[in-house]
């Protein structure tokens, strides 16, 4: 369970310098597309680090079926911050 826990802390750790960034990114791109990464990067890490932290705590191996979904949060999150800065970024 140490090796889930420790899985746990370094995507937690990396994606919450990810919501950082995107953060200060959102200050200089316009639209929506950038807040949204955010908000989908926070729910993944919630999601995926949550669900691992439960599980190192003792929580049913049942909750780890969510994990996945977290996965793809995140996965959407970094996809949707890389078209916002491409597509602010091409001249109109």
């Amino acid at each position: 369970m140490l090796a889930v826990w420790d899985t746990a802390v370094q995507y937690h750790f990396w994606h919450a310098l990810g919501v950082l960034a995107i953060a200060l990114a959102a200050a200089q791109l316009p639209g929506v597309g950038v807040r949204t990464a955010g908000w989908l990067l926070a729910a993944g890490t919630a999601l995926f680090s949550g669900t691992l932290y439960a599980l190192a705590l003792g929580a049913p191996r049942a909750l780890g079926a969510i994990t996945p979904f977290g996965g793809a949060l995140l996965i959407a999150g970094w996809l949707a911050f890389a078209v916002s800065v491409i597509f602010a970024r091409t001249p109109a």
